[in-house]
């Protein structure tokens, strides 16, 4: 169990129990659920991921690397049309087997609550250390490169398959951007999104996961035969994480988790000048709150449904892998209305 004395201001560490690994999570119990079912009218699901190979030729981080799908072997022989004849001639099975080496946040995916930490004073003894959501600590709950777990695992505490087990499966309500502002970068604030809130009749409750649909991951998408980077880099809102307001809001508003189709969430704070966190709304959601935050799902064909029944909610299924010890994940987010 983490140990600690002093907790962020504004953070609710310790709310959820003092061992809490799911954070805001906690706020998804079966009312929600069930009140989540009768979002399903129609019985029409979405695929809310892009295909897992892009972003394909844009780079949007160097340190994450697409996909590469292989044969599994055994010994030299790789299992792709393996005629099962080769071993026994009475046998006629072809077998097909793969594997996978893949970055966990390459992709459409979730951060775990281990993805982002802080340099913070928990232990009050006036210096900062390393520290997760709740007091969880680096190389201890989270362990360091040199020091990988078993199957070379990071995350003993907080890792994604905490929301695996969980699972998550709420209610998703859809805030769509590109219909309000358009395609063009939108700096979002608490009042820009309470004017979207308000302009689309959208209704939030306890436990719900904020979908925001902001246009990015379908830009990305339609320009894989001609990437633009300094043109993606101008699409699509996103959230303003130096507004104090909005992370004020976000602790309050009872929501369980926030959903973007854009990469980070959030626009990076890149003033040097400026002290002290590059991700602020990540530095707020995932250490302070413990509320997970999901990149580049993709929205276009759930919104188009949604506007045309004049609706904005859905029953949202989207629990990550459970890979014990993982940090990010890959999903395939599915909602159905």
């Amino acid at each position: 169990m983490p140990e600690w004395v002093n907790r962020p201001e504004g953070s609710n560490w310790g709310d959820f129990g003092a061992d809490d690994q799911l954070g805001t999570l906690n706020l998804i119990g079966a009312p929600e659920r069930q009140a989540a079912a009768q979002e399903i009218r129609e019985g029409r699901a979405f695929c809310l991921s892009l295909p897992l190979d892009l972003p394909g030729k844009l780079k949007l981080n160097p340190r994450r690397k697409p996909p590469v799908l292989q044969p599994t072997f055994l010994e030299d022989t790789p299992y792709i049309n393996y005629a099962l004849a080769n071993v026994d001639p009475s046998l006629r099975d072809v077998l097909s087997d793969d594997q996978v080496l893949l970055s966990t946040q390459y992709s459409t995916q979730w951060d775990s609550l281990a993805h982002v930490g802080a340099l913070f004073d928990a232990d009050g003894d006036g210096v900062a250390e390393r520290v997760y959501y709740n007091g969880h600590r680096a190389d201890e709950d989270v362990l360091g490169a040199d020091g990988p777990g078993e199957h070379g695992s990071y995350a003993r505490r907080l890792s994604v398959c905490e929301m695996a087990k969980s699972p998550v499966q709420g209610r998703g309500v859809l805030v769509d951007f590109v219909r309000h502002f358009g395609m063009a970068r939108t700096l979002v604030g608490l009042d820009k999104l309470q004017e979207v809130i308000a302009a689309q009749n959208v209704e939030l409750r306890r436990g719900d996961i904020l979908m925001l649909r902001t246009g990015y991951a379908e830009a990305l998408r339609d320009m894989q035969d001609a990437p633009d980077p300094e043109g993606l880099d101008a699409t699509g809102a996103v959230l303003d994480g130096t507004d104090q307001a909005l992370k004020d809001w976000l602790g309050a508003s009872g929501i369980s988790a926030i959903a973007a189709d854009n990469y980070a969430v959030e626009n990076p704070h890149t003033d040097p000048t400026a002290c002290c966190l590059r991700l602020p709304l990540h530095h707020h959601c995932l250490f302070k709150l413990g509320m997970p935050l999901a990149e580049l799902w993709y929205f276009r064909d759930l919104a188009q449904a949604l506007e045309a029944s004049g609706r904005n909610a859905v029953f949202l299924t989207a629990p990550p892998l459970y890979l014990p010890g993982a940090i990010g994940s890959p999903v395939t987010p599915v909602a159905t209305i």
